[in-house]
């Protein structure tokens, strides 16, 4: 914009001041019908021109004439960009939980079905039949983690449910091997965020507006449930995209913005860092609004102004000024789950620390439990001791 502003200097052969809004926004309605920022400062005529550029609007029509647009914009959610982070449930993500759910259920039905039928079976053929529940349970569960086990019906009604199930669980713990196989040893990145939907259902990342764009205008005047919930739930405002890149490079909180900037910002973190901060949200928030500079009502200078505008973009200068200004984001807009990391890594304590929680978890129920059988038994064998003792006595008297 300060080379088309040159331009127009150049061509229209005028001197010019830039000056900027005390309140250093783009400007919105306020309730008396007033506006603020620039665009307030074009409706009280203080300026000739606003630079901007800003996005087309029927409301910013009123208080202001826009020039022949340079191009179209989307509007899209910026963020830091997710990487991989150890996850304590991972061991579990081989399955959804409907699977998990159902494979408990077939555990559970196999078992009670295994416990009825051996004890049917043992009353028809007179056979001796102790802690046959007990026995199925533990079976089932070995069976289920690949574990070799004694215990087995001794007729073929039993055994064929036996049978069903060692396939049955064949085909659930070979699939959960390899898919937890493939897991470790390829991780993929979690994109939390890539929609408006995926910003207001999560709570780990605030949000901010650029105060008094058109995207606040937008979200403040919408009746959408969820664009309505961007607003109301918003953590504030800041100035603009490009002022609080560093803010939005260090996860302090995303940002909704216009995908020009968002690709400057991205040029600005690789060349400054060698590295990829940022993140663009695949689904647009706004699409194809126009940009253009805005002018006061009835200017002078704006049908010249259409003229040389037009010319430039025609003649592909505007897009060599872009493509100069944006650079070396190729590899900042692949998306995240492209990353990988170099070489094999090992896993760390914090990626194991969800086996090692129901480990823990296991071994102290078996203290406890442990516990509960000596003071079962203590309380047992204090009452024997005490009968035992009384009918001594009363043996001797």
């Amino acid at each position: 914009m300060a080379n088309m502003l040159e331009i127009l200097a150049e061509r229209m052969n005028f001197d010019y001041e830039l000056v900027q809004p005390s309140d250093h926004i783009w400007g919105g309605p306020q309730p008396d019908g007033s506006w603020t920022g620039l665009l307030g400062m074009l409706q009280r005529k203080d300026v000739e021109f606003a630079v901007g550029p800003f996005g087309v609007t029927p409301q910013r029509e009123t208080v202001c004439d826009f020039s022949h647009p340079f191009f179209s914009e989307n509007n899209a959610i910026l963020m830091i960009r997710p990487t991989l982070q150890s996850d304590m449930s991972g061991f579990l993500k081989p399955f959804a939980m409907e699977v998990w759910m159902l494979t408990i259920v077939s555990l559970v039905t196999v078992v009670l079905a295994i416990a009825l039928v051996v004890k049917a079976e043992a009353n028809v053929f007179n056979l001796l039949s102790r802690d046959t529940f007990a026995q199925a349970a533990m079976w089932g569960v070995k069976t289920l983690t690949q574990e070799s086990s004694d215990w087995m019906p001794k007729k073929d009604g039993g055994r064929l449910i036996v049978t069903t199930w060692l396939l049955a669980s064949l085909v659930f713990m070979s699939s959960y091997g390899g898919i937890l196989t493939a897991m470790l040893t390829v991780p993929r990145v979690t994109i939390p965020i890539d929609s408006l939907a995926d910003l207001v259902s999560q709570s780990d990342l605030p949000w901010r507006l650029e105060a008094g764009s058109m995207m606040f205008q937008y979200f403040q005047e919408s009746e959408d449930k969820v664009r309505r919930k961007v607003f109301t739930d918003t953590a504030g405002t800041f100035p603009d995209c490009w002022a609080s890149r560093e803010d939005i490079a260090s996860g302090e909180f995303a940002a909704i913005c216009d995908r020009t900037t968002m690709k400057k910002a991205m040029s600005w973190d690789f060349s400054t860092s060698g590295q990829c901060h940022l993140y663009i949200s695949r689904e647009n928030v706004y699409s194809n609004v126009l940009i253009s500079m805005a002018f006061k009502i009835n200017s002078t200078y704006r049908p010249r102004a259409n003229k040389i505008i037009r010319a430039v973009k025609e003649s592909g200068i505007l897009d060599k000024w872009l493509a100069a200004e944006i650079t070396n984001t190729t590899q900042c807009l692949r998306p995240p789950t492209s990353d990988r990391r170099e070489g094999i890594a090992p896993l760390n304590t914090e990626a194991m620390s969800g086996p090692f929680m129901v480990l823990a978890a296991g071994l102290i129920v078996s203290v406890l439990t442990f516990i509960t059988e000596l003071g079962i038994c203590y309380m047992h064998g204090g009452s024997d001791n005490s009968a035992s003792l009384t009918t001594q006595r009363t043996s001797v008297i």
